[in-house]
């Protein structure tokens, strides 16, 4: 009696009161159907990466909190690989190297984490990707810009109108909602779509967009 009487103290209104939180599925539902604007996005981003790696070229990806492991995702996704046996795909997440991170923190500005790693690592063929659930972070916008000035394309995942990162990236991939988790869930699936197509273009299925348009 003692533990039921604890357990009360701390949920509150016992496990009743959970079922609440099930409203974000129909959340989730609706921001997911209001997608396929985006396809044609996520299309030219999957070609773009296949031009970059079929020239040489890598991903560079950064992101803070959930958005840093969207990066990671990402990176693990093109080296190691999605569904398919093929090539490993260069690709490098800044938020990873905690030496690198907190050098640059200390001696700059956390604003700087990413931006400084770019500029140190990027050039004309490398992608650069940011991930900004609202496309205001200061070390994502900064990382962006630095991508642009190095000449890269630079991409960001982000949602709501896109903030200011919007208008550093070449492309853009903006969830059309302003609620953090529904954002990160898109981002996710946009994730997956993207190393589907660069998957499939690596194993041989597809050619990138590059070699279709020289053979028509």
């Amino acid at each position: 009696m003692a533990v039921a009487g604890r357990a009360r103290r701390r949920g509150g209104r016992g496990a009743a009161g959970v079922t609440g939180h099930l409203g974000g599925l129909d959340d989730h539902r609706a921001v997911a159907a209001a997608m396929d604007p985006l396809m044609p996005v996520v299309t030219q981003l999957a070609e773009r990466l296949c031009a970059a790696f079929d020239a040489g070229g890598r991903v560079y990806a950064f992101g803070n909190g959930g958005s840093a492991a969207d990066a990671q995702h990402l990176a693990a996704e093109l080296i190691g690989r999605y569904r398919r046996e093929r090539r490993p795909l260069p690709a490098v997440a800044l938020s990873v190297d905690p030496s690198v991170v907190t050098c640059i923190a200390n001696d700059y500005a956390y604003e700087d984490v990413f931006a400084r790693q770019v500029e140190a690592l990027a050039g004309p063929a490398d992608v650069v990707i940011g991930f900004s659930t609202g496309g205001t972070s200061p070390s994502v916008v900064r990382g962006l810009e630095a991508g642009r000035a190095r000449g890269a394309t630079t991409v960001v995942f982000t949602g709501g109108d896109g903030g200011p990162a919007r208008e550093h990236a070449d492309i853009a991939l903006v969830v059309p909602s302003s609620t953090t988790a529904r954002v990160q869930e898109m981002h996710l699936l946009m994730l997956h779509l993207v190393s589907e197509g660069v998957d499939a273009w690596a194993a041989g299925e597809t050619p990138a967009s590059d070699d279709r348009e020289a053979n028509e």
